[in-house]
């Protein structure tokens, strides 16, 4: 019993984290919005809502498993950004904060033997990898370009056209 309670306070943290993500994106992509990057506004925002779906797959989870999810105030994420590529750079840090922190919780669901959630976890194990690699990306195109701004526009344009797929379509509905 006191294994499953540490195991459903970890995934309340994770549901906050995972809103405070959110919160962060959002206010990255008015950040954009700032800086006249309005398709890098729009890839951001689409972010937050992927974070918003991250979250609330994790609180469902844990209500399928008879357990209460724990929500939390949400901490002020910051609001003024020097860059674009101090956006990224920023955001890129934080998924590698949320990356660490989802690998403790599928470490401590395979300690407590766990099966399920280990196996739930592991699709956001996943998740991770690929988030890593796309900030990597932008960062890594956004160092080519340099100072270049008539290099950004087409980067701009073309992040502007994402679109929000929610990965749970089933679930949260």
């Amino acid at each position: 019993m006191q294994s499953e309670m540490v195991l459903a306070e970890a995934l309340s943290a994770q549901i906050n984290a995972e809103y405070y993500s959110a919160y962060l994106y959002l206010s990255m992509s008015s950040a954009a919005v700032n800086l006249g990057l309005k398709g890098f506004s729009n890839w951001l925002f689409v972010q937050a809502q992927e974070e918003l779906a991250h979250g609330t797959n994790i609180f469902n989870y844990m209500l399928d498993r008879g357990s209460t999810p724990k929500l939390t105030q949400i901490a002020e994420p910051p609001n003024s950004y020097a860059s674009i590529g101090s956006i990224f750079s920023s955001a890129l840090k934080h998924e590698q904060s949320v990356t660490k922190s989802i690998n403790s919780i599928a470490t401590l669901a395979m300690k407590e033997g766990d099966h399920a959630c280990y196996q739930f976890l592991m699709w956001y194990v996943n998740e991770q990898v690929e988030e890593e690699a796309t900030f990597t990306d932008i960062i890594d195109r956004l160092n080519l370009i340099g100072d270049n701004k008539g290099m950004l526009l087409p980067l701009d344009n073309e992040l502007g056209t994402r679109v929000f797929v929610n990965p749970f379509p089933a679930k949260n509905n």
